[in-house]
């Protein structure tokens, strides 16, 4: 007995010095996220050793790779066209469809400098709140494709959504149309292998991004690429947040109906669309044929009067891009801030910047949903949310199903929607694009909905927030405390 108490306290000892090295190991990499290197201590502290491997596992940095590559043509071209615009904003000659909107001029210089995001302003927006309405469209529009059909989205469930989408693909690849299919691999792992060989047999091009020799295990696993894009012909773009499965057309009983956005876009906004994806397309198929001038499609007509920034974010960047977009947003208001989003885990930075908004007497309203799909990051939404509230902020939990929109709207004039979430891990870790409106029409059709939303909402007020149990209290310190790697 005496003997095995010696030898469990040589290895507890053992354990320990070197859960003390991981431990540094660990503040020196994350130096310049001290946030979260406290929470990766704490973790490590909670699971020594077993704390280290997850490290390792989730929390590489990619920050230094250069993951998405123009050619050196590409990347002149594209910088011709971005330095001479902002040169016209910066000189005050730029001409606005709208003169309003030249107050976000400073917005839209953020975005070209930072984020490489040409300002189009002739591009129609279609909004979609139910999946079943988007893929409807979605599907016309593929069945008329002529040339090309560019679909990445992150998450493909293996159910008749999918099988019908896959289907249309091999009649148009049999047609002559060149079909392009880049799914996430931790969102497409449940796709049989021979599924994806019947689509590339019938001359589709499947890939998947950041993929792992073992299905359910990958080194990648904590960076995903969440963006939802469709391109077809190089004529309309699709961006949002709906994914390929039932349960996005309301008809999985786990959450019943689903409320989403997403937008149909034609314009030239679509071409910054259609570089996105065949940026992602490069990194995840390592072929380097594709010509991104070959598949540029200038408007020669104006299908609209919008303006629009898509703007990308993701870990590949030292920058955060659309979260730094919302603070803009944040800052510029005057009126009222509208927030939809599934997930409300702001940093620092969003959350002093929404704190400054309410008490300087913009009108800030936050809806988030009834139900968790990720439960410590519901009660981490929940934690935040009802810190806002004591500053003066109004929170809304939406009853009628789940809501999954990632949507701000900011005095009836500017709006972004995409697919980044107002959380840590969207801001930090995941791979997004976002539309960024300039658009009064948009930004108006978007509060109308949000205020329908309401009314199959109920509000969370402060004094609810104060009396909730002593049980979600403590669900809310423990989620809030991981936070920083949720």
């Amino acid at each position: 007995m005496i003997t095995y108490i010696a030898t469990f306290t040589q290895n507890y000892t053992i354990v320990l010095i070197l859960n003390l090295i991981f431990s540094i190991i660990i503040i020196s990499l994350e130096r310049k996220n001290p946030i979260s290197a406290l929470a990766w201590l704490f973790f490590m502290t909670m699971l020594p050793g077993i704390g280290f491997f997850f490290y390792l596992l989730l929390a590489q940095n990619i920050s230094k790779r250069k993951i998405f590559k123009y050619t050196y043509e590409e990347s002149a071209a594209y910088n011709f066209v971005l330095d001479k615009q902002r040169l016209a904003f910066e000189k005050g000659l730029f001409n606005y469809k709208d003169p309003d909107m030249d107050m976000y001029r400073d917005s839209i210089i953020f975005h070209n400098k930072l984020s490489e995001a040409s300002f189009t302003q002739n591009n129609d927006i279609t909004i979609f709140t139910k999946g079943q309405t988007k893929f409807d469209h979605l599907i016309d529009e593929m069945k008329e494709a002529k040339s090309h059909i560019h679909l990445q989205y992150y998450i493909v469930k293996n159910d008749m959504l999918s099988t019908h989408i896959f289907d249309i693909c091999k009649q148009k690849a049999s047609e002559g149309v060149e079909v392009r299919f880049l799914i996430d691999h931790i969102g497409g792992r449940h796709l049989p292998k021979s599924t994806i060989k019947d689509l590339r047999d019938s001359g589709c091009e499947v890939y998947f991004f950041f993929p792992s020799f073992f299905k359910y295990f990958n080194l990648k696993a904590n960076y995903r690429n969440h963006r939802k894009i469709a391109v077809i012909d190089g004529h309309i773009g699709y961006v949002g947040g709906f994914n390929i499965g039932m349960e996005y057309l309301g008809l999985r009983k786990r959450f019943g109906k689903w409320r989403d956005t997403h937008i149909r876009i034609v314009g030239d906004a679509v071409i910054q669309l259609q570089i996105r994806f065949l940026l992602d397309w490069r990194s995840a198929s390592k072929k380097h044929i594709i010509d991104i001038a070959n598949y540029i499609k200038y408007n020669k007509e104006q299908p609209g009067d919008a303006g629009i920034q898509i703007v990308s974010s993701g870990p590949d960047s030292i920058n955060q891009q659309i979260k730094q977009g919302y603070i803009k947003m944040i800052n510029s208001a005057r009126k009222y801030i509208y927030i939809q989003t599934p997930y409300f885990v702001p940093d620092e930075s969003v959350i002093e910047a929404l704190k400054i908004a309410v008490v300087s007497g913009v009108d800030l309203r936050i809806m988030f949903p009834n139900k968790p799909d990720h439960p410590f990051v519901y009660w981490a939404t929940y934690s935040f949310i009802g810190e806002l509230l004591m500053y003066g902020a109004k929170a809304y939990i939406y009853d009628d199903g789940f809501i999954h929109t990632k949507a701000i709207i900011v005095d009836d004039a500017i709006s972004s929607v995409g697919t980044c979430n107002f959380d840590i891990r969207s801001f930090r870790l995941n791979f997004e694009v976002n539309a960024f409106i300039y658009d009064k029409p948009t930004s108006q059709a978007l509060r109308t909905i949000f205020n329908q939303d309401i009314l199959v909402s109920r509000e969370l007020t402060l004094d609810d927030y104060m009396h909730r149990s002593f049980f979600i209290k403590v669900k809310e310190s423990i989620s809030r405390l991981f936070s920083p790697v949720l």
